[in-house]
């Protein structure tokens, strides 16, 4: 790209952000920030254009987190970096100026951008083997965790010694010989005698090479006579009938009958609480903890305190740097502890504080649409139902009613297990919107749900003179025309889609209130676009999957979250069994009982079509299972590789009654309602999460009928058959999910990782809810007294905060 061409671009591109009221306005493909980023790498840069193109990556990576005041005055700055840029003799008198400015807020951090290089004992050559591993600076060796400590901080005496312990023994060296087997003469086995006074401890050490060589080497490695400490486990040598160490750890103690306690020597890999590392390919324990004690020796010192003194005060935790200090290398078990406390509660409390702040400049900075109360639609629309809303039901319509008219954009999450009634409660908020003038929009992950709720919420509406419009992406394209011609006139006042809503082209004519369904399914940038198709539209998210508390608190922060915790009046406990291939007959017994009593079964499977690699059946190969065995009913097949219409075809067969058995992948997870359908056969549980086994059993027991699930196993390990009797034991989403987050932990939980929130490297939502909710107090009380983060007490805050979320800074803008 042309330098002069480069700089108009730049230009227009302030230009524009200025004209927009510094938004971080969106163009084609980029936000005003990212543009910006991207637009950088493309300079034909100099080494003395080096400072000030670092001073505006800097700029433009903490733009989306900063204040609308903060971001004008970065614009100006960076004009005149520009100036900077373009004539090469006024960049010392920029860099200078804007280096001087940033010197005091940024010099906090500048220890962690120090090349891993650098650290002493590292070097470019190691340097290059930690980089593999993701750790490039200083920083980011400092925070390589280790996965789990040893504890080989007590000296045992050998005659205590017990086969399997972890143990640390200090001894003198006795005697030391070498010897090859007869049938390996090329193998020499170094045999160490360790004596401590009350027993005799054997090593034995394996080489290949020249035994001369070998006995030289010896010698220099194990003077006899010399005191030596010894780590590792115990174990039985039945080949010199003596206990032994297996891999041990082990260092000669040079002037030993000078020291008094082990804690004079300088040790790092035993005789004491060790860290163990995760390793790759190169990557040897002893260089990570000595570069890690290094760099710790070297760079504790400088490491600044990022918590304000007010709140450390309150807090029983140790500081910054000592947490990073005991926590690779702990003087003990208790300080060991309190070192991962202060280290979670920070990672917790940067979470919090990121979600916090989003809202705050959300609530601050965007104005919501102010609804009125609820009118005759609303009214009209209660009466007709023929069943009475549940008490959670009203009580979070209330909820929302309340936010819609509040000036402050919504922020909230609707929450609710299978069968809730969340649709009723969504339909509700919607005609809200229509009453009001707006058009409202519902988006669903898939093709199926999203027809299953047009078709629902089609058949409600229709009567109260409410029209409603599918957008899918398998939807034709004459259809597709139509109803978009109908959304961009007004003339519809819903749409009900999957993402083929916020594609281009899509356009509304007042639209006031999006609500997303089964918002964890959608990316960050997803939701973002939907709110663009309006003015401020209101957001309402919906889940039918029961979050634990801990993880809704740190994915949903900023949120406020309504539960539907109660289930419609004369809806029965599904009756859940585990089955085992040899009890197959029971289950065939069970489906042709209830589809002679005119009901129906669900049949699921993972997979669609059986691999010679894999035993598990595949949903083809059942479907003629089942055809074979039931010849006379009726059998349909359903898998997410059909097509859109073929699918839909299945699904309104199914629910209409012209198929007595469905044949299913977990394409049926959400959102199918068949009232009819009371039994739930799903072959090799095992291989389905709780949470997934949850949604599945939810498609039965929608009617008033028993309903049953069975779950049909082989060989099943001893940790399967927990996880699958926790879901026997219990209807309840909630304790399910409980159970589902401690097995399988955040990351995998909810089967995507779009929340855009940085990873939680130390903390376990399972066990650290204390602590999470310490740090969603304080958060709130930091915001609330300063919610720009701006006083001198926050200013290490406030870096450590752009810092955490420096890869992540779109989730602070959606």
């Amino acid at each position: 790209m042309l330098v002069t061409v480069w700089f108009e671009l730049f230009e227009r591109s302030l230009r524009a952000e200025e004209k927009q009221n510094y938004r971080n306005i969106k163009g084609r493909e980029y936000f005003f920030a990212d543009f910006i980023l991207h637009h950088l790498t493309v300079f034909s840069a100099q080494p003395q254009h080096a400072k000030i193109l670092a001073r505006l990556q800097n700029i433009y990576t903490l733009y989306p987190l900063c204040s609308v005041a903060e971001r004008r005055e970065m614009l100006e700055e960076s004009k005149r970096l520009l100036e900077g840029l373009r004539d090469p003799r006024e960049i010392r008198k920029v860099v200078a100026a804007q280096v001087q400015r940033q010197a005091q807020a940024e010099a906090a951090s500048d220890w962690r951008d120090v090349p891993v290089q650098f650290v002493k004992g590292v070097g470019p050559k190691l340097g290059e083997i930690f980089a593999k591993v993701g750790i490039g600076t200083v920083g980011e060796l400092l925070h390589y965790y280790p996965r789990q400590h040893l504890d080989f901080s007590k000296c045992t005496r050998i005659r205590d010694l017990r086969k399997g312990e972890l143990v640390t023994v200090w001894g003198m060296i006795h005697s030391v010989s070498l010897f090859s087997p007869p049938a390996k003469k090329q193998m020499t086995i170094v045999k160490v005698v360790v004596r401590d006074g009350t027993g005799r401890l054997i090593l034995s050490f394996f080489h290949q090479g020249k035994q001369q060589w070998i006995r030289a080497q010896a010698a220099q490695r194990f003077p006899e006579g010399a005191q030596i400490i010894l780590s590792g486990t115990v174990q039985w040598d039945s080949y010199n009938r003596s206990l032994t160490l297996d891999k041990p750890e082990l260092q000669i103690l040079e002037n030993s009958e000078e020291l008094e306690s082990l804690e004079e020597q300088n040790l790092i890999h035993l005789a004491r609480i060790v860290p163990v590392y995760p390793l790759s390919e190169g990557l040897n324990m002893k260089w990570v903890r000595r570069a890690i004690k290094a760099g710790l020796e070297a760079f504790a010192p400088k490491i600044p305190e990022p918590l304000p003194p007010e709140l450390l005060k309150t807090l029983p935790l140790p500081g910054y740097a000592q947490a990073l200090s005991e926590f690779h290398f702990p003087s003990s078990q208790e300080s060991l502890q309190a070192a991962r406390e202060r280290l979670v509660f920070q990672e917790l409390l940067l979470t919090q504080l990121g979600l916090q702040f989003r809202r705050k400049q959300r609530e601050r900075y965007e104005s919501g649409l102010v609804f009125a109360p609820p009118g005759e639609l609303s009214q009209a629309f209660l009466k007709s139902l023929p069943f009475e809303l549940t008490g959670a039901q009203k009580r979070v319509h209330q909820e929302i009613l309340a936010d819609l008219q509040r000036s402050e954009p919504m922020s909230r999450l609707v929450q609710g297990d299978v069968g809730s009634g969340k649709t009723v409660v969504a339909v509700l908020a919607m005609l809200q919107g229509v009453e009001n003038h707006y058009q409202a929009a519902l988006m669903a992950p898939t093709e199926i749900l999203a027809e299953q709720h047009f078709h629902k919420i089609f058949e409600w509406l229709l009567p109260l003179g409410v029209q409603a419009e599918l957008l899918t992406g398998s939807q034709g394209a004459r259809s597709r025309r139509e109803a978009l011609a109908r959304l961009a006139s007004g003339e519809a006042q819903i749409a009900i889609g999957t993402h083929a809503l916020i594609q281009e082209g899509v356009e509304f004519k007042r639209l006031g209130l999006a609500i997303i369904d089964e918002q964890h399914r959608f990316g960050v940038k997803q939701r973002a676009l939907l709110r663009e198709k309006g003015l401020n539209p209101e957001i309402l998210t919906m889940t039918a999957t029961p979050i634990p508390r801990t993880l809704a608190l740190t994915l949903y922060g900023d949120l406020d979250v309504s539960i539907l915790d109660e289930l419609p009046p004369g809806r029965k406990p599904v009756q859940t069994q585990l089955v085992k291939e040899s009890q197959r007959q029971r289950v065939w017994d069970l489906i042709l009982y209830e589809i002679e009593a005119g009901r129906q079964a669900y049949v699921v499977l993972p997979l669609v079509e059986e691999s010679e690699k894999s035993e598990l059946k595949a949903a083809t190969s059942e479907f003629e299972a089942y055809q074979a065995y039931f010849p006379s009913l009726r059998i349909g097949l359903l898998h997410g590789q059909m097509k859109g219409q073929e699918k839909d075809l299945v699904m309104r067969a199914f629910s209409a009654h012209e198929l007595d058995i469905l044949i299913a992948t977990t394409v049926i997870e959400v959102g199918v309602d068949v009232p009819n359908a009371s039994v739930m056969v799903i072959e090799h549980a095992e291989r389905f999460g709780l949470a997934q086994l949850h949604q599945l059993r939810g498609r039965v027991g929608r009617g008033s009928d028993k309903a049953y699930c069975l779950l049909v196993t082989d060989k099943l390990s001893q940790i399967a058959r927990e996880r699958l009797e926790v879901f026997v034991s219990t209807n309840d989403g909630f304790i399910i999910a409980e159970h589902d987050l401690r097995l399988r932990g955040p990351g995998e939980f909810l089967g995507t990782r779009q929340s855009g929130l940085p990873d939680l490297i130390l903390t376990n939502l399972a066990e650290d809810g204390e602590l999470l909710d310490l740090a969603r107090s304080s958060a709130q009380t930091l915001l609330q007294a300063d919610p720009e983060l701006k006083s001198r007490e926050n200013l290490q805050l406030k870096q450590e905060l752009y810092r955490f979320f420096r890869r992540h800074l779109s989730v602070l803008e959606a």
